[in-house]
């Protein structure tokens, strides 16, 4: 346990520079493995790769169970910090989320992604107030259990239809406010890619951001500039991977070549990186 409070002490303080803390997505083992090697100082799961990997569509339809175990076998795989993203923590109510966390620490994660989406079509995002609860209750928990998990609290509100108008900043500031006063340790709007919009919220927030980096998104150069503190991939490794396991699929059926694996790691390093 010990060694799990020093990896959280450890995450929180390079949410605080110097420069971004840039975490690539993993979704099993041997990604986390290559992250690693790749020199990255901690990694994220992806909830949407994890379930996809296991046969799930994204959106809280794995069950809890199965999400806690890939991340805990990602986090017994590699020395550097693991968070887990939990979605919305897997349940309706704060003691749901309360859960999740304790088996999350349990897993051997020192951080955590909670979102604020309902799953409602009619009402995507979560009333406030219970978003606020279940951070506050992720909080205690951590505290009863004795590590300092990192939270870092995630707004959908940009990943709403007209968000990007502009429309969203009045909402998506009052949520992640309310998700900082709770005790989250960082915040994240994924969606947000407009630089103006992204500095304008690490001004008023004065807490460490975490901005999704996509295609469009400013470069990590460009982030740390407006002073983002985190920057994540999300699921986008793992669907640029599926990209590729579907151009080949499509040269094989189509020629029956396979000039795609040209680039394939080789077997032996494969077998290096997870023989560690």
């Amino acid at each position: 346990m010990s060694s799990q409070i020093d990896k959280a002490t450890q995450f929180l303080e390079r949410h605080r520079g110097p420069g971004a803390l840039v975490l690539p997505n993993a979704w099993d083992v041997a990604s986390a493995r290559i992250f690693e090697e790749a020199g990255f100082p901690a990694i994220a799961t992806t909830s949407a790769g994890v379930a996809f990997s296991l046969g799930y569509p994204d959106g809280q339809k794995i069950p809890r169970e199965e999400m806690i175990a890939r991340i805990g076998r990602i986090a017994r795989a590699v020395k550097i910090p693991v968070t887990g993203d939990v979605e919305a923590g897997y349940g309706s109510a704060a003691h749901d989320a309360a859960r999740t966390t304790r088996e999350l620490i349990q897993a051997g994660a020192v951080g955590m992604n909670l979102e604020d989406r309902s799953g409602n079509a009619a009402e995507p995002l979560l009333d406030l107030s219970l978003a606020v609860e279940k951070i506050k209750a992720v909080r205690e928990t951590a505290a009863q259990l004795r590590v300092p998990i990192v939270v870092n609290a995630r707004t959908d509100v940009y990943l709403l239809p007209g968000a990007q108008a502009g429309t969203g900043y009045y909402e998506a500031h009052r949520r992640l406010t309310a998700y900082r006063d709770a005790g989250a340790d960082c915040v994240f709007a994924p969606g947000l890619k407009d630089p103006e919009t992204i500095g304008r919220l690490v001004r008023d927030l004065q807490c460490p951001v975490n901005i999704l980096a996509v295609s469009g998104t400013p470069s990590v150069p460009e982030l740390e500039k407006l002073g983002v503190a985190r920057v994540s991939l999300g699921s986008g490794p793992i669907r640029a991977t599926f990209r590729l396991l579907q151009r080949m699929a499509e040269e094989l059926k189509a020629t029956g070549t396979y000039s795609v694996l040209e680039g394939a790691v080789p077997h032996a390093e494969m077998n290096r990186i997870m023989s560690k």
